[in-house]
């Protein structure tokens, strides 16, 4: 561990300083929520957020729409008649959440393995007595070396999960892809007294998957990321102080 200090002195300053800082916004991001709680984010363009990246997806070959000026129908349509339902950039349709997961997962593994050797020297061009001189204190030619080892591993691993979300909330279609299928992005913050409680989630829908109520279910979202999660004072005091996480990611035992 010294060597790695003194080889990279000035990455792990680097890091010590970049740990302090992200530490002191957190202190006094804290410290400016004494007696208000968590402040909540104003609306903008989902966009326009440095973090945002449009999506790309495989797609298929463009194909020019015909055109036939005596008929109604336009090729290329998905309806006959208009409905209410989202299509176009900027509109909103609803998205049901009902998640309810489970799993139960155990392992278990033995192993044991026993190996032995045994190496004699009986005769060696009539030296096999000049070993006593050697080692005065005695040698058995029959057993010059013997080895034994022995191996017992035994793990037990066992993981039960279970997850419950039901909400229903509103998202804004932020791109439509060259097959005409919709990226959505919906965000969702509730404050009660001194606790924020957060959700967004994105994916990509199809038009035919959207109802005639203007909602789509989870289970019928592609690529769906879904974040549920809080901050606030409660969700302070159950986290492990920086320092005590910093600490359990470096210590090496």
């Amino acid at each position: 561990m010294e060597r790695t200090f003194a080889r990279y002195p000035l990455r792990f300053a680097a890091l010590a300083l970049a740990v302090a800082a992200l530490a002191g916004c957190n202190t006094l991001s804290r410290l400016s929520e004494v007696n208000g709680g968590p402040e909540l984010s104003k609306i903008t363009n989902p966009t326009a957020r440095p973090s945002y990246r449009p999506i790309s997806l495989p797609m298929p070959a463009p194909r020019q729409p015909e055109i036939n000026p005596n008929s109604l129908w336009r090729a290329g349509a998905r309806a006959f008649f208009k409905d209410q339902r989202a299509k176009e950039v900027g509109d909103i349709l609803t998205v049901s959440l009902n998640l309810e997961d489970s799993a139960t997962l155990a392992n278990t593994s033995t192993r044991a393995r026993d190996d032995g050797e045994n190496a004699s020297v009986t005769g060696l061009l009539g030296l096999e007595d000049e070993f006593t001189k050697v080692l005065p204190q005695g040698l058995d030619n029959a057993s010059i070396m013997a080895f034994n080892q022995t191996h017992n591993t035994s793990g037990v691993g066992a993981i039960t999960r279970s997850e419950t979300i039901e909400l229903s909330f509103a998202a804004i279609v932020t791109q439509i892809l060259p097959n005409g299928n919709l990226v959505i992005m919906g965000r969702q913050e509730v404050r009660v007294n001194a606790e924020m409680r957060e959700l967004m989630v994105t994916g990509v829908v199809r038009p035919e998957d959207v109802d005639s109520t203007n909602t789509v279910s989870h289970s019928d979202i592609a690529e769906m990321r879904v974040a549920y999660g809080g901050r606030g004072t409660m969700s302070d005091l159950q986290q492990p102080r920086w320092g005590t996480q910093i600490w359990d990611i470096v210590f090496p035992f």
